[in-house]
């Protein structure tokens, strides 16, 4: 679906269900803690901006924790909603941060953190789509363009798509061959000229320009070269496997190329 892809979950639609809750009953959910959240996101709205700072690291902390989903419907200053299909996800820096790239390539790779950061990087500056109707207009990215890896593994012929895995070890996400190498898709270490936040998918995420944010995949830790496309974590549940941003999923939003 990811603050957010992955982001914030697409909308209910006709098809797969949505994950069951493995108790069979939901989390039991307090007036409390309810008008608590409302009233700090209010809060948070009209606080200064080092305050907006200081809410927007607490409510990505906290909604890594939540099993209400609350906090997913609070905006942050910057217009995200916060969102992770996993109970929690492990921080990672630059003394534990791995990414691989495998599969169908001729030279499988790992890199750290460090390595990411010393190749060339690009940056986009591109509208935020989610497919659940929010928008956060002119956000910057940059990182290392996915065509660069892919290129430096040397992809086999037989090769069609790329897979996508993360370190919250949950979210999937994959991509044509094609796709994956456009100049506006790109494994991402910093956002709005700052580094990759955790809340936001860091250390290093995926950003896919043109598509809605849950093909971003938030904690990007394997990059696979396939035969064929594998449908991803929303996909698996009835979204669209190619997520145009107003071309897919029913909606009709103002593309962001």
């Amino acid at each position: 679906m990811s603050p957010v892809p992955a982001p914030a979950p697409p909308p209910r639609r006709a098809g797969p269900a949505a994950e069951p809750d493995p108790d069979g009953h939901g989390t039991p959910i307090g007036r409390r803690l309810v008008l608590g959240m409302v009233g700090l996101g209010a809060a948070a709205l009209a606080a200064a901006p080092y305050v907006q700072g200081g809410f927007e690291a607490f409510l990505g902390a906290a909604s890594e924790k939540d099993p209400t989903g609350l906090t997913g419907l609070l905006p942050n200053g910057g217009g995200f909603r916060y969102y992770s299909v996993a109970p929690s996800v492990p921080e990672r820096g630059p003394e534990n941060y791995r990414l691989t790239v495998d599969g169908l390539v001729e030279r499988p790779t790992t890199y750290t953190l460090d390595a990411l950061q010393r190749l060339p990087q690009t940056r986009v500056v591109r509208d935020v789509q989610c497919v659940t109707g929010w928008r956060v207009p002119g956000t910057s990215f940059e990182g290392v363009p996915l065509a660069r890896l892919l290129d430096a593994a040397g992809v086999r012929p037989e090769a069609r798509a790329v897979r996508f895995t993360c370190f919250d070890g949950t979210y999937t996400e994959s991509l044509t061959l094609p796709q994956a190498r456009r100049d506006d898709v790109m494994v991402a270490l910093r956002m709005q000229d700052e580094p990759m936040g955790h809340s936001h998918g860091g250390p290093v995420r995926l950003y896919v320009a043109p598509m809605y944010f849950y093909k971003s995949a938030k904690w990007l830790s394997g990059i696979t070269v396939t035969r064929d496309v594998e449908p991803g974590y929303w996909e698996r549940l009835g979204y669209d496997v190619d997520a145009w941003v107003g071309r897919s999923n029913g909606r009709d939003d103002a593309p962001t190329v």
